[in-house]
């Protein structure tokens, strides 16, 4: 006589403030949205298309280390305090490193500034502030560089 059990599967991630990174079709939300800000960008100052993906490329670059990288915590009062130590860079996938979601997150900021450089023609001072934006970004998601606060900037109080 065969018995069946349901085996409930815990699921991947619990913390609210980075399981929505884990729904189907983020990676294609958050292409279309650099993508289509890049055309707002364009349409709305004018400028070169190289101009303007520079413009996007700097303000993901300020987005992303603002809310990825600097503000620790979650937005929720359930989780008691368990991530206030933590950045959403941190906290995603559990803190485990080279997972599928932050090679994704690494990639996007070098593709930005490859587009942006190479529709700037390599030019300065636009290929500066590209350079340092990636430099910037690809740095802060290094392994060796979870939970590090550099010079105790950003570290707890």
């Amino acid at each position: 006589m065969a018995s069946y059990y349901v085996t409930a599967e815990q699921p991947t991630d619990l913390n609210r403030n980075t399981e929505w990174f884990t729904y189907p079709g983020v990676w294609t939300t958050y292409i279309l949205i650099l993508f289509f800000s890049w055309l707002l960008v364009l349409s709305i100052f004018g400028c070169s298309p190289g101009m303007a993906w520079t413009i996007v490329n700097l303000s993901h670059f300020a987005v992303t280390y603002h809310f990825f990288h600097w503000k620790k915590g979650t937005p929720f009062p359930d989780d008691q305090g368990i991530y206030n130590a933590l950045t959403w860079w941190e906290q995603i996938d559990h803190g485990k490193q080279l997972t599928r979601n932050r090679k994704f997150l690494t990639v996007v900021p070098v593709v930005l500034y490859l587009i942006a450089s190479h529709t700037t023609d390599y030019e300065n001072p636009m290929l500066f502030f590209n350079t340092l934006a990636v430099m910037v970004l690809v740095i802060a998601k290094f392994p060796h560089m979870h939970k590090v606060r550099i010079f105790g900037i950003n570290g707890d109080l």
